[in-house]
């Protein structure tokens, strides 16, 4: 497969049109961003974030694990996950903004990731292993998904986004959303 811009147009649309998170990620991504900067969410604003990493999934990630996961944030104090989130908005790039993030129960790269992409949709994409199949599958990366994956993968992964995002004239937003269809 390659990509294209017109490819990564048409399958953005598509997943606007078919995929059923689609309405509550935009309204999120409107409205987090600026929410966390100014540090004026709640805790169910910080646990929603977790929730959609996993539950994007639509069924294809195991219950129990994505319980387990949502209930282990759930256990982190508020105030720790409001110093980390406050870090990550301030952080000098993708690694600071990820180490401030997994030191948070339940926090690994890939939903660190998920974070930064609510924190700064312009700067950040998060990461998975659909995401960067269909990445691999086009020739934009060399490497089986890594599980899990470290904040260098995610570095090269996101300096690849940014990159195709540039060539395609789009935002990671768009890019990610073509990339999720294209993974199905």
């Amino acid at each position: 497969m390659e990509l294209t811009d017109s490819l990564v147009a048409a399958t953005a649309r598509e997943y606007r049109e078919r995929e059923p998170l689609y309405a509550v990620e935009a309204e999120q991504l409107e409205t987090l961003p600026a929410a966390f900067a100014a540090g004026e969410y709640g805790r169910r604003d910080a646990v929603w974030v977790v929730r959609w990493y996993y539950r994007r999934f639509l069924g294809d990630y195991p219950d129990a694990d994505r319980r387990a996961a949502e209930d282990r944030f759930r256990d982190n104090d508020f105030e720790a996950v409001r110093d980390a989130i406050a870090d990550a908005v301030v952080a000098d790039g993708a690694t600071e903004a990820v180490d401030a993030l997994t030191a948070l129960e339940a926090v690994d790269v890939p939903v660190a990731s998920a974070f930064c992409m609510f924190l700064e949709p312009d700067v950040y994409v998060v990461v998975g292993p659909r995401e960067w199949a269909t990445l691999r599958d086009a020739g934009e990366l060399d490497r089986p998904y890594p599980d899990p994956p470290s904040v260098a993968d995610y570095e090269r992964y996101l300096e690849r986004c940014r990159t195709l995002a540039d060539r395609f004239d789009c935002g990671l937003w768009t890019l990610y959303r073509a990339l999720w269809r294209l993974s199905d």
